[in-house]
């Protein structure tokens, strides 16, 4: 993919004196197994309010297309089953030719969990930090400059990372953690229909992203899993997509095209979504969905809850209709294993 010109400071020529390191307003940047102390204003009302009053202004920046050419060998999606979440992670990428296919020596790589609330691993609403650390861990194999995990919760922020697991597993493995209070951010336009976000800045200087949602119940759209999971890259509030929903999530699909999802279906919530709380609504499937067609993988999803290809909601259709993949191919194409 070919990408346009941009600011980028990891692309600029070598002559360059190096840049100091992106993303944080007071240099908050969690990473390299050390932690260092947010500022007296993290998580407050001023903060909050800095981060919604800043909408409206013209795009500075763009997010580019993050996909990478697949020989035709290699299949659109794999589903791996079995009880370990990060062994059904590396083995899915493993068919998939490993991710040396999909991440190089000179990657900023951003990981894009779905982190959205105050849970812990077992209540399954947010994506299982096995699961993430296994991802973050195959692409700090292939030594790119960085790995970031970030995303933007419903709940405060460094409780929702703490709880979820996924800070603790993510920082483990090497990867650095990016709060959204703790976050630069940059004007991009979504769409015309949209207008113009302050999208977290990882996103934006990334030069590879994967997506690594859950599947989960939703009480607005039955179920959510890959495209809805863009809705954390920007702290804007979420009532602001509901208006035509279907087609938000369309939109912010077309805009964010990953190198690769990972769809997590270790635990499901199969009700009381997206939150969720009681384990009584949580069903052990012990799958991971791994591929390079995001509605497929979205309607894979939906097929956990008995849904066929002919009984997808309007989304679908949409993000079809504007080039973000095939929802037959998880039907038609998928290669599964079973990992024990």
């Amino acid at each position: 993919m070919q990408d346009k010109p941009h600011d980028d400071p990891y692309t600029e020529p070598e002559s360059s004196p190096p840049k100091k390191r992106l993303f944080t307003r007071r240099r908050v940047v969690l990473g390299g197994g050390a932690v260092v102390a947010a500022g007296a204003l993290a998580g407050s009302g001023f903060l909050a309010f800095d981060r919604y009053r800043r909408f409206g202004r013209d795009a500075e920046s763009f997010i580019r297309d993050h996909r990478v050419e697949l020989p035709a060998s290699v299949p659109p999606i794999v589903i791996a089953h079995g009880t370990d979440p990060a062994r059904n992670v590396r083995t899915a990428i493993d068919r998939l030719g490993g991710m040396g296919r999909f991440v190089g020596a000179d990657d900023v790589v951003v990981v894009k969990p779905n982190i959205g609330f105050d849970r812990t691993p077992d209540q399954a609403a947010n994506t299982h930090p096995e699961v993430v650390a296994e991802v973050a861990r195959l692409c700090l194999g292939e030594q790119p400059q960085r790995v970031i995990v970030c995303d933007c919760p419903v709940a405060e922020s460094r409780r929702a990372f703490e709880r979820s697991g996924i800070m603790p597993a993510a920082l483990e493995v090497g990867a650095e953690v990016v709060l959204p209070e703790e976050s630069s951010y940059r004007t991009v336009e979504i769409s015309p229909r949209l207008g113009t976000w302050d999208v977290l800045e990882p996103f934006v200087v990334a030069t590879k992203i994967i997506n690594v949602p859950v599947a989960k119940h939703h009480n607005l759209t039955n179920t959510t899993a890959g495209m809805k999971n863009w809705i954390g890259i920007t702290g804007k509030l979420r009532v602001m997509f509901h208006n035509d929903l279907d087609r938000s999530i369309a939109e912010l699909a077309a805009l964010m095209r990953p190198t690769l999802t990972v769809v997590d279906a270790s635990r499901v919530l199969m009700e009381t979504g997206p939150k969720g709380g009681s384990l009584s609504a949580v069903k052990q499937v012990g799958a991971v969905a791994v591929g390079v067609d995001p509605v497929a993988l979205d309607a894979w999803a939906y097929s956990l809850w008995g849904v066929g290809p002919n009984e997808l909601p309007p989304l679908f259709e949409l993000a079809e209709g504007m080039g973000l993949g095939r929802a037959a191919l998880y039907t038609d194409a998928p290669v599964e294993i079973v990992t024990g």
